[in-house]
């Protein structure tokens, strides 16, 4: 997954002042401290490394030192070791508001947003104003679900820094979160009248629902695009853009080929192992056994309440979660990073001591510990379960990768697999960009590789445990919403509420690709769109194989 954490600068040279201010504040001057910034800032993480290391062996307690190494470390992954440097850091020097800034983003990485707020509500106190702060307090309120006061904070920034083109594509994304479609489009209108070759604001208009860009807006992303000193990223956002427009001109070719664009763009800014997703599935169906996970299925925390929803991105998922939270008794939260936290913690810290890896790691866990990974899950979700409703959603997708782990340490959780036809599926991955997202979809023939083995996993885990997890197919969904409900519901154990079948008369805000299909009535016209562009698809059928041509059923798998 991709991150934005960190002092940074983005297009909006505001943020990028904000940022170079906060640094400057601090410039050590010890030169082997300023070669390590250096070192730092090029990327060569190993060099900064052994140099700060030098460096803290003779002077343990040296707040600049500290910083960096915090900021090396946690760059190279290690996030939870950086965390205990940058506590150490702002302990020795309460007034180091770079140090402090970092450390509350890194707090946030961490899922641990109390912590973050608190940082953040410091460093306010002494500088109200600050850019940065009021940022980053927005987005952590975003990820909390505090929607109406993460509005309040940018409506604020937009009033205060009005020549800000990324202040009004953030402001914008807050009104769209809660539904407010109009005041959004002026929002992102306004960030490319002060910047039109800003594309991430064509883009922002073109994740709208039924937004139709008018000739003009298209041949003015035309023209920015013929410009040559377009950054990479900009010009990634425009093709996205430019795909999106043309499709609802029925556009498809030249659709097909600026998606094509985008995708190669943001490709070349990643790394990403192909066999990386392959290995981890392998590993897991070794792990999980039927007498492994039977051997264990009274260890965990046993408390009833969460629900999973899991599968691949742009498969249905936000469409579930409005009709659950429809449910008196089921409370929505977020895409929740926790059990990917969970893991990263494992596979970081634990397995190392027993010379293992995660997921192998798991077999050496005692019940104790595993309830305890269980009772840690259930109380780093409370600050998003606002409700009091005895059951919540946790709706990040790629907990899959995850299903033995959960299964482990929250044995009576719910976990709803939603699936939708492989081709739609991915084709929807690749159409659209996020700006957080899977390290696998931004070619076809990843994206195909990686549904394969999201349909390898589960059907091994439908295999040894027959009906565990409930799933939905999207279509069918779609086409029989009463059925599904009636079935997911008793699947959870509750009594059929016919607000379910009215999700979209619910005004909760929510911040998601698919915020504004959930507002509206069921439809189907997207569940064929892939059509259109599937003489260009080859790839992405091959890389399928079998699971294409069975579906929804799943091809036989080796046993």
């Amino acid at each position: 997954m991709t991150s934005d954490g960190g002092l940074h600068g983005g297009i909006g040279s505001e943020f990028a002042t904000a940022a170079a201010a906060l640094r400057a504040e601090r410039v050590p001057r010890n030169s082997r401290l300023r070669d390590a910034e250096a070192a730092l800032s090029e990327n060569r993480l190993a060099e900064a490394q052994e140099i700060l290391g030098r460096v803290l062996e003779r002077h343990t307690e040296d707040p600049f030192a500290l910083n960096l190494m915090a900021a090396t470390i946690s760059r190279m992954g290690r996030k939870e070791e950086a965390a205990a440097l940058f506590a150490k850091c702002v302990a020795l020097d309460k007034d180091f508001a770079a140090a402090r800034y970092e450390y509350a983003s890194l707090l946030f990485q961490l899922n641990k947003t109390d912590e973050a707020l608190a940082h953040i509500d410091e460093l306010l106190r002494a500088r109200p104003r600050n850019l940065l702060f009021r940022d980053l307090k927005s987005v952590v309120l975003t990820a909390v679900g505090n929607y109406s006061e993460a509005l309040r904070e940018l409506r604020g920034m937009a009033e205060d820094y009005p020549h800000s083109p990324e202040i009004w594509i953030k402001y914008g994304a807050a009104l769209r979160s809660v539904g407010q479609r109009e005041q959004c489009i002026a929002a992102y209108r306004k960030a490319i009248e002060l910047l039109p070759q800003m594309g991430e604001a064509y883009w922002s208009l073109a994740w709208l629902r039924n937004y139709r860009f008018s000739e003009h807006e298209i041949m003015q992303m035309q023209t920015q695009l013929a410009q040559g000193n377009l950054s990479g990223e900009e010009r990634m956002y425009f093709h996205f853009a430019l795909g999106s427009a043309l499709a609802a001109q029925g556009r498809y070719e030249k659709s097909f080929e600026n998606y094509t664009r985008g995708n190669a763009l943001k490709r070349l800014t990643i790394e990403y192992d192909p066999d990386s997703l392959r290995r981890h599935v392998k590993a897991c169906k070794a792990l999980m056994t039927e007498s492994f996970l039977g051997a264990r299925r009274d260890f965990g925390c046993m408390e009833p309440g969460p629900i999973f929803i899991i599968g691949m991105q742009r498969a249905g998922s936000t469409l579930v979660e409005q009709i659950l939270a429809s449910h008196s008794s089921i409370e929505p939260t977020a895409e929740l990073p926790n059990i990917s936290l969970l893991a990263e913690h494992l596979g970081e810290k634990v397995a190392p001591e027993y010379g293992s890896k995660y997921p192998q790691v798991l077999e050496k866990l005692s019940a104790v510990a595993l309830r305890n990974l269980g009772e840690q899950y259930m109380e780093t979700t409370r600050s998003h379960r606002r409700l009091g409703r005895p059951l919540f959603i946790d709706k990040m997708p790629y907990n899959f990768l995850h299903l033995g782990l959960m299964l482990l340490i929250l044995p009576n959780a719910k976990i709803i697999d939603v699936r939708r036809h492989p081709l739609g599926c991915c084709f929807s991955n690749f159409a659209m960009h996020f700006k957080s997202g899977p390290l696998f979809g931004y070619r076809l023939a990843e994206l195909g590789h990686a549904y394969a083995s999201y349909v390898e996993l589960l059907a091994h885990f439908d295999r040894i445990m027959p009906g565990r997890v409930h799933r939905i197919i999207y279509e069918n969904l779609v086409r029989s919403p009463e059925n599904e409900v009636h079935a997911v519901l008793d699947y959870i154990g509750l009594s059929f509420e016919n607000t379910c079948l009215e999700f979209h008369r619910s005004k909760r805000a929510m911040n998601s690709a698919s915020s504004e299909q959930v507002r509206e009535p069921l439809y189907d016209d997207a569940i064929n769109h892939w059509r259109n562009y599937e003489q260009w698809l080859g790839p992405l059928k091959k890389a399928l194989g079998p699971v294409l041509d069975t579906y929804p059923e799943v091809p036989e798998v080796e046993k």
